[in-house]
């Protein structure tokens, strides 16, 4: 298989196949509270993607060339939360200047990057396969993309289904709820493709 066939399929099998909101069931948090419309989910997922491209690259490279060199892998926790920390906030800082209006939807989701555990988990999970820097990019990007991909869907089906008659019981969150659940089984779906 060509390499760019093979980084595709790894992109592909990160976004869909093991999708880290729906079948890992990781960054739950923003993936319900931003999904209520489709132009704040495309900006939530856009950042977690610049957010989980550059906090994979950098704590590669810090665990790679100096927690593993000095034997302080028990520190990778601590120390890539940091790393995610600074670049949350070098995002959130970009958004202020650039995008306001986007930085103003986001609200209090957008400094929740720091503490979103997709984001954490894709370092720590590259970080304990082994993988190298090419492997942990492909997949940090592929996960990116699956909650990008998720938080979208989920949007969409929320902006539709606002407006229908749905019993009482069933208002707000327990019909998201419903939806997401939906969504996971149908995600399982993919698992045969790759």
């Amino acid at each position: 298989m060509s390499g760019i066939a093979s980084c595709v399929l790894g992109i592909i099998s990160a976004a869909l196949v093991n999708n880290v909101v729906l079948s890992r069931f990781l960054g739950l948090c923003p993936f319900l509270g931003v999904s209520k419309k489709t132009s704040t989910a495309v900006g939530m997922g856009s950042a977690v993607i610049a957010v989980i491209a550059a906090s994979s690259f950098v704590t590669f490279l810090v665990n790679r060339y100096i927690l593993e060199r000095l034997g302080l892998e028990y520190l990778r926790t601590i120390v890539f939360i940091l790393i995610i920390a600074a670049l949350v906030q070098a995002v959130e800082i970009v958004l202020k200047k650039k995008m306001p209006s986007l930085y103003k939807a986001l609200g209090v989701y957008l400094p929740l990057i720091t503490t979103n555990c997709a984001v954490l988990g894709v370092a720590i999970d590259s970080a304990q396969k082994g993988y190298d820097l090419v492997n942990t990019m492909i997949y940090s990007v592929g996960t990116a993309v699956g909650f990008l991909v998720a938080i979208v869907i989920m949007a969409g089906i929320r902006e539709r289904i606002e407006h229908n008659d749905i019993p009482e019981a069933f208002k707000g969150m327990p019909i998201v709820l419903v939806t997401a659940g939906l969504m996971a089984i149908a995600f399982v779906g993919f698992s045969g493709t790759l």
